[in-house]
């Protein structure tokens, strides 16, 4: 057994003093000392319910080209506007990329956001899922990043006491780099400052390409196979040997500070434990990546791809109650592709691989979650952490731009068919309602019933907004905001001012 406490030297209250500093200094579930948990248990933090019981995020990671795509700007010198051309929208009035067909059929059920900026010029998920576009820029996680949506979900206890609170597919972001740079983990998807205990559950994958890659890093090759749930072994940080250091650590814990009454907190240890071992062991979870069990039909729907079969994955975890899902777009290095982040050989990357993987996936999402009656309880959004730079470079390529790039948002109780902001004649800046990556993070917390104006005390105890500064967007889900007031009360001040 692990030990922690040492010989007693009771104080008054019964308590070694030498127990009290040792276990307050020991760093439990990746630094959660016992101060910031007894922190943490007075805290007691609630949410309300929200329209959205779960959120689906797809990552393209890289940065998507919000010309090519979604805000196309056919008067533009040819070296801005590119070589695409625009189609209808089920939507009257909105046009896209014509390699959109099946998205275009649907829009009338998406909004459109077209003015997320920010000056965050990296390639990591971290202001995508944490709503913070000045924190680490690196590649790899520190521990005093903001936590994501994923762990602040859990941290609230959302979802199934037996299912996992965040799932991350197909792998961990920068897995596909890591053939030529070892050791890359991208930030974003992890519990920061909060602790490892709130990280999500990491797919594995293992791809197969449908082809060869036909130039360096610039490719089209696209990436076959399906995520995999994790065996005990592939957590090192959540393995049978750490699980069992931390119910040593436990039982002291239980046997020494009664008096304490730190109850609350111990039992959210232990209740994470519990899950830990339940959704590895058990067949919820992986019944959930068992796609095999989808109707051929509805798999050629999504695409037979890693990421369709990953937005499949996604939908079966909403069905079992998992709050938060995140799919990113990973690069795969070793095969000629940097998926989204196409500083070369833009229009054939798009119009080849990107595009259609892109069309086939989301479309097949929503009209899935509808026949299900799931879309008004999930919230789907789709970005990148930047937008491509309006003018194509001598490579036939455009370069990172992260001021001015869009976001789609469905279900959840966002207002469909709203097409929010509006950018300059190249897409490069937004001339009306910018919104920031902390914008986007405030209206998920807001639809999920979690206050977005919550703050957490970082590791210097500092209290941090959860979406850092950020603010619902009202046009894309009412004003009626809960400040305090019933929903009750709302809807009749709303029918006082109707009067």
């Amino acid at each position: 057994m692990l030990s922690v406490l040492g010989h007693p030297k009771k104080l008054c209250d019964g308590l070694s003093r030498r127990a009290l500093m040792q276990v307050g200094s020991v760093s439990l579930f990746g630094g959660m000392t016992l101060p910031r948990l007894l922190q943490a248990a007075e805290m007691s933090p609630t949410h309300r319910k929200g329209p959205a019981k779960s959120v689906i995020l797809f990552n393209l990671l890289g940065g998507p080209s919000q010309i090519d795509m979604f805000d196309l700007k056919p008067n533009a010198p040819v070296e801005v506007r590119g070589e695409f051309n625009s189609i209808e929208t089920s939507l009257p009035g909105l046009q896209i990329c014509e390699h959109m067909p099946k998205i275009a059929q649907i829009m009338h059920k998406v909004s459109l956001i077209r003015t997320v900026t920010h000056t965050q010029n990296s390639h990591n998920p971290l202001p995508v899922m944490t709503g913070c576009a000045n924190g680490n820029a690196g590649t790899s996680p520190d521990r005093n990043d903001p936590p994501d949506i994923g762990a602040i979900c859990q941290y609230l206890g959302l979802g199934s006491k037996d299912m996992p609170g965040a799932v991350c597919l197909p792998c961990y972001p920068g897995w596909g780099q890591s053939t030529q740079f070892p050791g890359i983990r991208l930030p974003g998807p992890y519990g920061g400052f909060l602790g490892s205990q709130y990280d999500p559950l990491f797919s594995l994958c293992d791809p197969t390409f449908d082809k060869v890659a036909e130039r360096p890093l610039y490719g089209t090759a696209r990436a076959l196979g399906v995520p995999m749930a994790p065996g005990l072994d592939d957590l090192p940080e959540m393995t049978v040997n750490r699980l069992d250091r931390r119910r040593s650590v436990l039982e002291q814990l239980n046997g020494q500070f009664d008096r304490l009454s730190v109850s609350t907190a111990v039992d959210r240890l232990d209740r994470f434990q519990r899950q830990a071992f339940s959704m590895l062991c058990t067949s919820k979870t992986r019944d959930a990546f068992d796609i095999s069990q989808e109707s051929e039909e509805t798999r050629d729907h999504y695409g037979r791809n890693l990421f369709g079969s990953s937005m499949l994955v996604a939908r079966r975890m909403v069905e079992t109650g998992v709050p938060f899902i995140s799919v990113h777009a990973e690069p795969f290095f070793s095969t000629g592709s940097l998926t989204w982040d196409m500083h070369e050989n833009i229009f054939a990357m798009l119009k080849k691989h990107n595009l259609p993987v892109l069309d086939a996936c989301f479309s097949a999402l929503i009209l899935d979650l509808e026949n299900r009656g799931l879309l008004e309880s999930t919230l789907v959004f789709v970005m990148g952490e930047m937008g491509r730079l309006p003018k194509v470079n001598r490579e036939a390529g455009r370069d990172h731009w992260p001021s001015c790039t869009f976001c789609l948002m469905a279900g959840g109780g966002v207002k469909p068919g709203v097409v929010y902001g509006t950018t300059d004649s190249m897409a490069a800046y937004p001339d009306s309602n910018p919104v920031s990556p902390g914008d986007i993070v405030a209206t998920i917390y807001q639809q999920l019933g979690i206050d977005p104006h919550m703050t957490l005390p970082d590791l210097s105890g500092r209290p941090i907004p959860i979406a850092h500064g950020g603010e619902p967007i009202r046009d894309l889900i009412g004003w009626a905001f809960d400040h305090g007031r019933s929903g009750r009360a709302v809807r009749n001040l709303e029918r006082d001012f109707a009067h």
